[in-house]
């Protein structure tokens, strides 16, 4: 959804993102954000490390994917590891 100035444009970043994805995998907006969506990923989101991050990887040499995983799972994935050696 990219950046945001405020915290009300954030909020409604991360409520369009849900339902986006909510759509892709055919379930509803609260099934999506309770199943689907690491809590870690919308407070990261909402406080701006999230897009530090994504910057930060994207002009770093790209690591192969993990076995298994697309290079966007395995981005979600160095950044939940990340957030839990915090």
């Amino acid at each position: 959804m990219g950046g945001f100035d405020t915290q009300t444009q954030a909020k409604k970043n991360v409520v369009q993102a849900i339902k986006e994805a909510a759509q892709e995998l055919g379930n509803t907006p609260a099934i999506c954000r309770k199943c689907y969506v690491h809590p870690a990923i919308t407070d990261a989101y909402m406080n701006g490390s999230l897009l530090n991050f994504l910057k930060q990887y994207a002009e770093q040499e790209k690591k192969p994917s993990k076995e298994g995983l697309r290079p966007e799972e395995s981005l979600v994935l160095a950044f939940l590891e990340q957030e839990s050696e915090k």
